[in-house]
């Protein structure tokens, strides 16, 4: 009886994550609540990113810069240009801010990208499953119930803007929500010769216009 109301009391503290906006560049929100009060205690979501999506360095140090975010991504190195199967796995952890309206809230966004994928066959879009967030407590002065907070192999500050070392806690329950998708428009494999063919087509009408003009207006020596 005793190990199941300590289950019980732990699955009170929940995750979820949503996508706004549209399109190939979107929002990613995350909102915890927690089972129990944490007054004084940095709130954080560790998250993987699949290859797929991607948070782009240069513009989370541009949100930082303006405290409009507060993130750690690793590698902080990231080939923004490089297609789905040719990019790899990141780690990002998202400190969240207090919710005014809940007391055990806190919630914080970050701008992610969708990265293009390879022309699939009888599908028009490919899935992008993001996994659910651990989420991470470091407390200086707050002490964490054993039963429902356990020691993370984290190795950041407790900030974006410190240096100090910290011990991070993780939840031992598994949130409520597991998962989200994207969905991400493709190009369908049997289009392929159309494609090229109207490529080739268009690029060779333009570079003869590009000759043509060069002819007639141009002055050679």
């Amino acid at each position: 009886c005793v190990t199941s109301d300590v289950q019980a009391a732990c699955r009170d503290t929940t995750v979820t994550q949503e996508l706004l906006k549209e399109g190939f560049h979107r929002d990613l929100l995350v909102k915890v609540e927690l089972g129990e009060d944490a007054g004084g205690c940095a709130v954080a979501a560790q998250m993987r990113l699949p290859p797929g999506i991607y948070v782009d360095p240069y513009e989370l140090a541009t949100l930082q810069q303006h405290n409009l975010t507060k993130a750690v991504l690793f590698p902080d190195v990231i080939d923004v240009e490089a297609p789905e199967y040719l990019a790899r796995d990141l780690l990002l952890l998202l400190f969240l801010e207090p919710d005014a309206r809940c007391s055990r809230c806190f919630r914080a966004a970050v701008p992610v990208h969708a990265r293009y994928h390879r022309p699939a066959e009888g599908t028009e879009e490919a899935l992008v499953v993001l996994e659910s967030p651990e989420v991470l407590l470091c407390c200086c002065h707050s002490h964490l119930s054993a039963e429902c907070w356990e020691p993370a192999e984290v190795d950041t500050p407790c900030s974006s803007d410190n240096t100090s070392p910290c011990q991070w806690h993780s939840t031992k329950h598994r949130p409520a929500y597991e998962e989200l998708m994207l969905r991400v428009p493709v190009g369908l494999r049997e289009h392929n010769s159309l494609v090229c063919a109207l490529t080739l087509l268009t690029t060779g009408l333009c570079s003869g216009l590009i000759l043509a003009a060069a002819c007639k207006y141009g002055h050679f020596p």
